[in-house]
């Protein structure tokens, strides 16, 4: 029988066997079978307790869909059927509400997944079996193909090998219908890197790849054993090489035109786009709030008077919109707008006091739509009058003249040269202007470039467009500067659409850049997926006439800039001594940055991302460590997506946590998950950026510096995570020395910040590896 019809059927049955069952729900007065109340409350309890000792219950929810299968706590747990009433079904494992472990997911298409889910996204090992004929048996991670696979597609081509994020990236072989073949490096979907194509005659070609055709050294080989070797470009004024024939040459070969692999062989070597899934199973909403709101009624229903402080508060809220609806409705036989369904409660539109309470009360407990609020943006603007209004344009003046002037194409090997702290320039900014700089309305000024051909360099490797760069910093929108300057003293600048941080620096901070620009940029240049900071332009202003101030500063990424709001931000050192933040607890927002030891979370990472993190945070910390650097951090944001129940911490352990109020801007689930698991509108996400993890609430056992890691509640949180290491610019000079000697007297020595670079390496990851954990 067709899937399609299977599901049609399927729904038909339930159907009818709910129609069946309403009968019983009837009220005592209006049933045909004329039971009486001791025997309906009897069944009543005891289907009650059926529930919540994991019995086997069938729901009709309030919207239409339809649960069959164990149940325990008011949440699908175990084994259980889902049928939703646009004919999408889930049939597998369930905890506590939520798809998790083994399953098959039906699309009304006729399109299955079968395999693993975890938190409701196809996650680990499944098989999909497309409408359209394609099929994909691998690995999974939050919806996308992630790991090995094989994919068959519909037009007869086949791939096999890595993926990553949804394509084709790593190692791969791919065959087309027609015979012809490639097999190796893939990078985002596209052939790109070292790798061999043979074609269905015979002929082949090894070599170089850059997006989907061959770029750099390459070798043509025909059947007959002449070949072609040379430098390969679809522009033929690039391409240059030399033909070798066989013993038994061809001289037709020999006319033989390089531009022919581009025009013709592989005009057939297309890769198929496959089938794009529109409907995800994590985007499928599970409507548990029309339960959790019949539960509530029952739980009010049994309390006849008496003290209802007792009740949480939310639950205190339900009772009070509840009695004030009634009270709005007496002399009705229904209560408010509500109707007894028998096993549940429905709400009908068009009753401004219900829309109220499920709106603002039952959202509360279960996932909804949250319209996305203007945040006021982080810092005050620098405008005319503030005290760093002209230290902010002789900036803006300074990067554009640095980021326009002319120079020739870079290659990513600089030489040793380039590095030379002497490598500097120099330029005089006067207010008339000059024949290299323009007239402007600032104090008369220098400007001085630190090694400009490295940082021109690192931001070509770190693919920052030059126009961009100096768009987002000198456009027509002023800097906003940090309320107060961080702990070393240095001021901090954000450009107006968040992309760069700007921090004046010591003359001291700039030297250690110097001396470890040439390592910092062979780490990053080997490591994409480095997470310390990215450092794009180093400069200084110094100011002409009597003062001659001097203001060094440095160009950062601004690790926060995203699209989601951070509702919370951490900064992660594993010691302990100071490691709490001074604020009073009714000042600490979104944009108070926390620390060690307000920590109440661990982070946990999907297994192929999690894996990637034990890498390079190990790379980082042995560069750092080599270059004699401590005193640096994880600073880690989370953007909270399912749910407002942000819990506050200054209320752990007191037996009732309370809500914290969420004004800050939330995109619905459904516009992240277009966002997240599209391809076609991710935003990147890479290791550190946008990386969509579950956290899980910890709580400490008592008030003591001793436990830096609470104790798992085994409360879940499903967020987008962003983290990097900073503050890298501290070595472990005679200063930091001397503070060590001095803080060992009064405080243990393992819990300062300021220790020797290799004890600083060691007790920073061990820390950051119990806060990071594989999820499950």
């Amino acid at each position: 029988m067709h899937k399609e019809s299977r599901s049609k059927l399927w729904e038909l049955t339930i159907r009818k066997s709910v129609g069946a069952k309403k009968n019983s729900f009837l009220p005592p007065s209006m049933s045909s079978s004329g039971s009486n109340v001791e025997e309906e409350e009897e069944e009543e309890e005891d289907g009650a307790e059926d529930e919540e000792s994991g019995g086997k219950v069938e729901k009709l929810l309030s919207n239409g869909d339809f649960y069959t299968g164990q149940w325990l706590e008011n949440y699908p747990h175990g084994t259980g059927k889902y049928l939703w009433t646009d004919g999408c079904m889930y049939e597998g494992e369930w905890c506590r509400g939520k798809t998790m472990g083994r399953g098959k997911f039906t699309w009304p298409s006729g399109a299955t997944y079968e395999g693993d889910f975890k938190t409701g996204f196809m996650d680990g090992y499944g098989a999909y079996m497309g409408c359209n004929g394609d099929t994909y048996h691998g690995y999974w991670v939050m919806n996308l193909k992630h790991g090995k696979g094989r994919k068959k597609y519909k037009n007869g081509d086949a791939y096999e090998g890595d993926w990553r994020c949804g394509m084709q990236d790593g190692h791969g072989k791919y065959t087309w219908k027609n015979g012809n073949e490639y097999e190796g490096q893939w990078k985002s979907g596209v052939i790109s890197g070292k790798g061999s194509m043979l074609w269905a005659n015979g002929d082949r070609y090894v070599g170089s790849w850059e997006d989907g055709l061959p770029k750099g050294e390459g070798r043509y080989l025909w059947l007959n054993g002449s070949f072609y070797v040379g430098i390969w470009s679809k522009d033929p004024s690039e391409q240059s090489g030399t033909y070798y024939p066989s013993d038994d040459f061809s001289p037709s070969n020999q006319e033989w035109d390089p531009q022919v692999v581009f025009n013709d062989n592989l005009k057939d070597c297309i890769i198929c786009p496959g089938e794009t899934i529109t409907v995800l199973p994590s985007q499928k909403v599970l409507n548990w709030i029309g339960i959790e709101v019949n539960f509530l009624q029952k739980q009010t229903s049994k309390v006849s008077s008496g003290d209802s402080s007792s009740r949480p508060r939310w639950r205190r809220s339900i009772d009070l919109a509840r009695r004030s609806c009634q009270s709005s409705n007496k002399g009705h036989e229904r209560i408010g707008d509500w109707e007894t369904d028998g096993e549940f409660w429905s709400v009908r539109d068009g009753d401004d006091c219900l829309a109220s309470l499920r709106l603002s009360d039952v959202a509360r407990i279960q996932q909804i739509k949250l319209q996305t609020k203007e945040m006021k943006k982080q810092g005050e603007t620098i405008s005319k009058g503030h005290k760093n209004y002209e230290l902010m344009l002789n900036l803006q003046l300074g990067i554009r003249h640095s980021v326009g002037r002319p120079a020739p194409a870079t290659s990513l090997d600089l030489k040793a040269s380039a590095f030379d702290p002497k490598e500097k320039i120099w330029t005089r900014f006067p207010p008339e202007g000059t024949k290299h700089t323009p007239p402007h309305q600032s104090c008369d000024f220098r400007w001085k470039d630190y090694c400009p051909l490295v940082f021109r360099t690192l931001r070509m490797l770190f693919k920052v467009d030059a126009g961009d760069y100096m768009i987002s910093i000198c456009g027509n929108d002023a800097l906003r500067e940090l309320s107060s300057p961080g702990k070393s003293g240095s001021f901090f600048y954000l450009t107006n659409d968040d992309r760069y941080m700007i921090k004046t620096m010591k003359k001291s901070e700039v030297k250690v850049l110097l001396r470890m620009l040439p390592a910092y940029y062979s780490h990053v240049r080997a490591f994409e997926n480095t997470l310390v900071t990215k450092f794009f332009g180093l400069h200084c202003v110094k100011l002409t006439g009597a003062t001659q101030k001097k203001v060094r500063f440095v160009i950062m990424g601004n690790l926060f800039c995203s699209e989601y709001a951070i509702h919370r931000r951490y900064d992660l050192k594993g010691s302990s001594h100071g490691r709490m933040t001074d604020k009073p607890e009714t000042e600490i927002d979104e944009n108070t940055t926390l620390k060690d030891l307000d920590l109440n979370f661990i982070f946990r990472l999907q297994k192929a991302w999690f894996q990637e993190f034990l890498r390079q945070v190990d790379r980082d910390c042995e560069f750092l460590e080599q270059e004699r650097i401590m005193d640096y951090s994880l600073l880690v944001g989370l953007h909270f997506r399912e749910t407002s129940l942000l819990r506050d911490p200054s209320n752990e352990g007191n037996g009732e946590s309370e809500l914290l109020s969420d004004a800050s801007p939330r995109l619905s689930r459904v516009e992240m998950d277009q966002l997240l698991y599209e391809p076609t509108r991710w935003p990147n996400i890479k290791l550190g950026i946008n990386m969509p993890a579950r956290v899980e609430q910890t709580i400490r056992r008592i008030e003591s510096e001793s436990q830096l890691i609470g104790d798992p509640t085994g409360e879940f949180y499903d967020v987008v995570l962003f983290f990097g290491i900073i503050d890298i610019l501290q070595d472990y000079d005679i200063s930091k020395k001397l503070e060590h000697a001095y803080k060992s007297f009064q405080y243990d020595a393992t819990s300062i910040s300021a220790v020797d670079p290799k004890l600083y390496s060691k007790r920073f990851r061990d820390f950051i590896f119990k806060v990071f954990a594989e999820d499950y």
